[in-house]
Parts: C-alpha cells; sequence; structure tokens
C-alpha cells in the first residue's frame, strides 16, 4: 500500500512559481513510477508530468515542457513538481499519482492516487 499527500498549491501571479510535494508512505516507494496530474472544472483530468523508479526518466506533457520540471528523492519518499512561468491555464487541482507497473497518462489506471492540491494562476 502506498500513500500519496500533497501539498505547496497556492496563488500565484501569472509568470510566477510554485513547488509542489508529494509525500509518498511506503518502503518500496523507490520501486514505483510517479506522475502528476492536474485537472480544471468541466475538463477531464490530464496528465502533466511522470518520473520511472528506476532510471528517473522524466516526461512531460507538451503544454508544460520547459515550464515544469519533476523530480524525486528516494530517500525522503518525495516527489516534487517545480512549476515555473506559470499561466492562468496551470490553475487546477494537481494530483500525485504511483504505480509499480503502469507507465501512462491515464490517471486511473494508477493504483495509488493522493487527495490533490489547489493551483491557482492569477492574470
Amino acid at each position: 500500500q502506498v500513500q500519496l499527500v500533497e501539498s505547496g498549491g497556492g496563488l500565484v501571479q501569472a509568470g510566477g512559481s510554485l513547488r509542489l510535494s508529494c509525500a509518498a508512505s511506503g518502503r518500496t516507494f523507490s520501486s514505483y513510477h510517479m506522475g502528476w496530474f492536474r485537472q480544471v472544472p468541466g475538463k477531464e483530468r490530464e496528465f502533466v508530468a511522470a518520473i520511472s523508479w528506476s532510471t528517473s526518466r522524466t516526461y512531460y506533457a507538451d503544454s508544460v515542457k520547459g515550464r515544469f520540471t519533476i523530480s524525486r528523492d528516494n530517500a525522503e519518499n518525495m516527489v516534487y513538481l517545480q512549476m515555473n512561468s506559470l499561466k492562468p491555464e496551470d490553475t487546477g487541482v494537481y494530483y500525485c499519482a504511483a504505480d509499480r507497473n503502469y507507465r501512462g497518462r491515464d490517471y486511473y489506471e494508477y493504483d495509488y492516487r493522493g487527495q490533490g492540491t489547489q493551483v491557482t494562476v492569477s492574470s
């Protein structure tokens, strides 16, 4: 079992930065592929970024590439999402997800999912 708790959301002006954190419980955290997703009201939950457990290879949605950076600290059971040059369209609830086998971009295929943290970017 893995429990995920996101934090770090808030209100920021366009062009600003935020760093989201995802704290994971479980002794085998380092074996999990980790992802960040977001949801805007009225839209489907969308993939933002992911990081593999073995090579720390990273993956990004085109909309955030070059602005967001995902990283992980297996010793601390943490995953981070550094968000720079934020835009109003980045507003949404951001969710952390974990899975031992799934590597894709479908949020609902991940075995473990957090409760989310709100990010609001004002123009």
